[in-house]
């Protein structure tokens, strides 16, 4: 059985048509297109020519958008001692160790983001059932298992997001809110394309960047032209 679309997203649809956007003009095009009565969040998706299944063409890791995400992180740290009061200084929403563990044990899960310093490591590492499918748990390769926790607290709550290839080799990567200038989300979309081609596996064979698609939380996808790779919040033809 098919699914059945609102006029609203019917109406988006033929909008939208079949034309492949440079990502300014994606951007716009997508503003455009928004009817919801809050602010949606804008995804990325990047369909890439990888297989994931193979260890050697696995993808993941973090970007900076340089003009943030638009979405408040929570951050909670585990931590004891002069790292603690390093941590609440910086504006960590959680800080602790035993009582922190238990709340996550508990099933409380009152933070979007989670960081520890390494000596901490050996205690967190048994929450790993719980917080690794929530995508939570403190990550070395992912900046979130240091002693600089200042630093890793300032880049989650300034606009660091991750990114992750799925089992079907697409990465999907918040870049902003829909309420966001055209050109910012342009430009944080150019972040995270940048940062996808640095990283591509060296495995990979064959098209890397098969397409790319911008959407809200609640409209139809938008196609940017994935061989505009340049000027992302200059060229809009």
């Amino acid at each position: 059985m098919s699914q059945k679309r609102s006029k609203k997203y019917q109406t988006a649809l033929e909008l939208i048509g079949e034309e492949t956007y440079a990502p300014l003009a994606a951007f716009a095009k997508l503003k455009e297109v928004s009817t919801a009565n809050f602010d949606e969040t804008v995804t990325a998706d990047f369909r890439l020519g990888i297989d994931t299944r193979q260890a050697d063409q696995q993808l993941r890791g973090t970007v900076s958008l340089p003009n943030g995400s638009g979405k408040e992180v929570r951050v909670a740290v585990f931590a004891e001692g002069e790292a603690a009061r390093v941590a609440e200084e910086a504006g960590a929403d959680i800080v602790g160790t035993e009582e922190l563990m238990a709340q996550v044990q508990a099933g409380e899960f009152n933070f979007d983001a989670a960081v520890a310093t390494p000596d901490q490591m050996g205690k967190v590492g048994r929450l790993g059932k719980i917080l690794g499918p929530r995508g939570l748990m403190p990550n070395p390769k992912l900046g979130t298992v240091t002693n600089d926790v200042a630093k890793a607290i300032k880049e989650l709550k300034g606009g660091r997001v991750e990114y992750r290839a799925d089992r079907y080799g697409i990465a999907h990567v918040i870049i902003g809110k829909v309420s966001f200038d055209a050109e910012k989300l342009a430009e944080n979309y150019g972040a995270v394309y940048d940062e996808i081609l640095r990283m591509k596996p060296s495995a990979a064979k064959g098209k890397y960047v098969k397409s790319i698609t911008v959407s809200g939380t609640m409209t139809p996808g938008v196609p940017v032209d994935s061989a505009v790779t340049r000027n992302y919040a200059e060229n809009a033809e």
